[in-house]
């Protein structure tokens, strides 16, 4: 596997997932998150996740609601909580193969390109 670049990322698009999609080991996906400063892997290894804490409910929702615009679209759906009114998180990882993949690292550089505007 090679570690791409989040730039490099943001401009590629989802694979369609029938369960075809390869999925990344642990060590893949520890390796390829060095790439995004504020995105975790799950105790698990298998999910990428990253939490935001806004100053308010309204603005919280309306990231939550942006990022889901954005899953929608990509047709790769994330686990997205929005708890104690402000504090908002996002859990990816494909479905379809109980793990991540390339697209959980494509949708997260385009959650991030959301962030940074």
């Amino acid at each position: 596997m090679n570690v791409l670049n989040a730039e490099v990322l943001r401009v590629y698009k989802c694979s369609a997932c029938e369960g075809v999609v390869p999925r990344y080991t642990t060590l893949q996906a520890r390796e390829q998150l060095e790439e995004f400063q504020n995105w975790k892997l799950s105790n698990d290894g298998d999910r990428i996740y990253r939490k935001w804490v806004f100053s308010d409910f309204c603005s919280a929702f309306k990231f939550m609601s942006k990022v889901a615009r954005l899953a929608e679209d990509k047709q790769h759906h994330l686990d997205l909580h929005l708890v104690q009114y402000r504090s908002f998180s996002v859990e990816s990882y494909t479905h379809a193969i109980h793990g991540s993949s390339e697209n959980d690292f494509i949708l997260a550089s385009k959650i991030d390109a959301i962030v940074s505007g």
